[in-house]
């Protein structure tokens, strides 16, 4: 979910969330439109609650090191899409299931 809202605040629309389970869905709190399902092909119902990723190993074996924080991230990976979706590409990945980025 955290994820999800940042990545809509980036374009300036907040995440409502109704519903439960494969049933979720986010809404834009402005319009009520929903703009987020769960695919029932990659709901998880035994999913925990928090995951939290901890690069310690990786470091200590590997002496690697983010240089790119998850807030970054998001800022990036929103303004790929939203150049993509500036050229009008079908989405050709949403129409088999995918997530088209």
């Amino acid at each position: 979910r955290s994820f999800v809202e940042k990545a809509f605040a980036k374009v300036g629309m907040p995440i409502d969330w109704r519903g439960e389970g494969v049933e979720e869905k986010g809404y834009d709190r402005i319009s009520g439109q929903c703009v987020v399902e769960v695919d029932p092909a990659y709901f998880r119902p035994t999913e925990v609650d928090l995951l939290i990723g901890d690069p310690t190993k990786a470091h200590t074996k590997l002496g690697w090191k983010h240089e790119t924080s998850l807030d970054q991230l998001i800022t990036e990976m929103v303004r790929e899409d939203l150049k993509v979706m500036a050229r009008n590409v079908p989405p050709i990945g949403v129409n088999k299931g995918l997530a088209y980025a």
